[in-house]
């Protein structure tokens, strides 16, 4: 299968690469360790090490499995973990990448709460945290900028995720009223103004 280069020649599609199970395991583990800033923190994270990185699933693939991930209820950084894990080494794949993407958040949390709860009224300890905040929210301002330059292929997809911001944050609209009515505004559109709306 060939692919168009932005320079009109063709080349080879890139084919994933395949990790062994050890070296799934070990990514998953960092993932885990590592993702701060919440599900958008934890997805850009995922991106970065699973497709540009490692070449482990592709682009498409990855936005496509994220967008269901996102309609289905539940942590959606979670469920796309599973999904990919799956994807790899089938259950075994799926119940690694899930286990260890909560399991070392889980600790750091238990430990960081326990510290909190003991040290709480030192003033060393509300400015670390208050650093800590800032930096999660860089991180969750650089995620959604990452993913949303990938997620977001042209003029229409960005008009319909800022109605969607300001349905949410303006107008206070229940999220799953918000997700109906972008998917129907992008199934009316494919239907009458398919050139507005291929992605």
């Amino acid at each position: 299968m060939t692919v168009l280069a932005k320079d009109g020649t063709a080349r080879p599609a890139e084919i994933p690469a395949v990790p062994t199970f050890r070296e799934a395991t070990r990514l998953w583990a960092k993932i885990g360790v590592l993702s701060f800033g919440g599900p958008a923190g934890q997805i850009a994270l995922m991106h970065k090490e699973l497709v540009e990185e490692r070449r482990w699933i592709g682009e498409e693939r990855f936005l496509h499995a994220l967008n269901y991930c996102m309609l289905l209820p539940g942590p959606e950084a979670q469920q796309l973990a599973v999904y990919v894990g799956w994807l790899l080494h089938r259950t075994a794949g799926g119940l690694v990448a899930g286990t260890l993407f909560v399991l070392p958040g889980a600790l750091v949390m238990l430990g960081l709460s326990s510290f909190y709860m003991l040290y709480n009224d030192a003033p060393v300890i509300e400015a670390l945290f208050f650093g800590v905040k800032a930096a999660v929210l860089a991180v969750v301002v650089e995620a959604v900028i990452r993913i949303g330059r990938r997620a977001l292929k042209n003029r229409m997809m960005v008009a319909i995720a800022v109605m969607a911001f300001l349905a949410i944050y303006v107008a206070r609209l229940p999220f799953p009223l918000i997700v109906l009515a972008a998917g129907l505004i992008g199934w009316i559109g494919s239907r009458y103004a398919p050139g507005l709306f291929s992605g």
